[in-house]
């Protein structure tokens, strides 16, 4: 194969000459695995493993030509770009191919030719004349507007399945899991598809951006989570936020086969679009008290669980000064708590007590410590979970405490990093919020009325940039952000700012 190519060098234009040997991967020597040549030099590479992708980054050769098919990938967009001269000249190319490859029916019979793939003729896909005609009289990419309502489905209620219902809507409104699904990327795995809770939700979220108005059944929905996490099965009112949880495990199991799955970059070693979006770091320092010796350790976590005021557990601390301030973009009230509040006791150093000391290991016996938990690497989607319902040996009882959250959060103060820059006597509150990549802004809050015996669940969910909407199963209506704000606030779910489209 002879291979032209332009460079420039000096001001001037060469028109160099090389021939490649054989057209077999230069990393591998594998000759399928959708073969790619470079373009801007004699190299082949493998698709499939990637080899071609790894001379691109080296050496900054951007385009590659695919040799089955002719189209050309380009790495900065990592995607196929249509050219209409190069699909012309792939079709003549492929009309030689199959010229060459002509052969005589009584000499190979059908069934030679179909399991060698050699009767399965490739051909490119071409606009029909009533989809040129579309295309015609629509030139615009269909935009979508602030008013638009696509997205927006209420959900019917099965039995007591409100607590389903709210984690659907805050699910298929989060924007990057929304993004993932409605592009068609998840590959099934498994043996049988129709038991792939990853599966029903793709279906899903087609049915809510399908631009239908009438309430969707989510019985398929119900069918797999009662298959998968039977601790939920049954028509009895069940708790939202072990929901939450128990669907996000089901749909990290089902993805861990995806190709992407497989891959090991997160703190549980899986890259499945879950982890990618809901899972972050949380990080544990544990002090001695003797020799001031630091034991760390990382767990990942897909939410955080808060104390509240009014639980048997003491609360610490309160909001600062009892005059009107604003925190974290809250406004306090005296005696208001806040998100931030909750936050600052979930990460202050905790004195572990004499009753559970801790084998030290530079005293190399048991010590008093203290513990404290920050955040190690945050997630995509924070979730923050107000513990409203509490169960002891004493008390069942449902915490009906207000807390004020923001529609903005900055999680800065909270990272394992903003700890160790104030022990280091370097700690400064960032100015800059364009590169403040710990910024979250607010989705999704799912609410409980009632009590702690019988109640339901709704949510708000946000359509669009300060458009809000409350869902209560199979009705959704208009909602103000004071609507929002004042709720009493179970779950909470933030999407980091940079990471947001709208």
């Amino acid at each position: 194969m002879e291979r032209s190519f332009f460079c420039c060098k000096d001001g001037k234009m060469k028109l160099p000459q090389r021939k490649a040997k054989s057209c077999i991967c230069h990393m591998c020597g594998a000759h399928l695995n959708r073969l790619h040549s470079c373009l801007y030099c004699v190299f082949f590479g493998c698709f499939t493993k990637k080899h071609i992708h790894e001379h691109a980054k080296t050496k900054r050769h951007n385009l590659a030509i695919d040799l089955l098919y002719g189209g050309i990938y380009c790495f900065m967009c990592q995607d196929y770009i249509y050219d209409k001269d190069m699909e012309q000249i792939a079709k003549e190319e492929q009309r030689k191919a199959w010229k060459l490859q002509a052969f005589t029916p009584t000499v190979v019979s059908h069934y030679q030719c179909t399991m060698t793939g050699i009767g399965e003729k490739y051909s490119t896909w071409e606009p029909t004349k009533r989809e040129l005609e579309l295309l015609r009289h629509n030139p615009k990419r269909r935009k979508i507007t602030t008013n638009c309502t696509i997205g927006l489905r209420g959900l019917i209620n099965l039995g007591n399945t409100c607590f389903m219902n709210c984690i659907v809507q805050a699910l298929t409104h989060t924007p990057l899991l929304r993004d993932f699904f409605l592009s068609d990327r998840h590959k099934c795995e498994m043996q049988s598809p129709s038991s792939c809770l990853v599966c029903e939700m793709s279906t899903l979220f087609q049915e809510f951006y399908s631009g239908h108005r009438s309430p969707h059944i989510p019985y398929r929905l119900l069918h797999l989570v009662w298959t998968h996490a039977r601790h939920l099965a049954g028509y009895e009112q069940q708790d939202a936020h072990e929901f939450l949880i128990a669907a996000l495990d089901v749909l990290h199991r089902h993805c861990k086969g995806d190709d992407n799955g497989k891959k090991a970059n997160n703190p549980n070693h899986c890259n499945c679009i879950i982890d990618q979006i809901f899972t972050g770091g949380l990080q544990s320092d544990v002090t001695c008290q003797v020799c001031h010796g630091v034991s760390t350790t990382i767990d990942p976590f897909w939410d955080i669980s808060l104390d509240l005021p009014g639980s048997s557990t003491p609360f610490w601390p309160l909001s600062p000064g009892s005059d009107g301030s604003v925190v974290n973009g809250e406004s306090h009230v005296s005696g208001t708590t806040t998100l931030t509040d909750c936050l600052r006791r979930f990460t202050r150093p905790e004195h572990l007590g004499s009753s559970a000391k801790i084998k030290c290991s530079g005293c190399h016996s048991y010590q008093e410590s203290t513990k404290q938990l920050t955040m190690k690497k945050l997630p995509i989607v924070a979730c923050f979970h107000l513990k409203r319902f509490e169960h002891s040996a004493k008390l069942r009882r449902k915490i009906t405490t207000y807390v004020s959250f923001p529609l903005e959060l900055d999680m800065t103060p909270f990272m394992a990093s903003s700890k160790e820059s104030r022990m280091n006597g370097q700690y400064q509150q960032p100015t800059d919020s364009l590169n403040n990549d710990n910024k979250y802004s607010l989705f999704a809050v799912v609410n409980h009325q009632g009590t702690l015996e019988s109640g339901h669940y709704t949510s708000f969910i946000r359509q669009h940039k300060d458009q809000w909407f409350k869902c209560d199963d199979a009705i959704i209506t208009k909602a103000s952000i004071k609507d929002v704000l004042d709720s009493e606030g179970y779950l909470l779910f933030y999407h980091k700012q940079f990471l947001e489209y709208e």
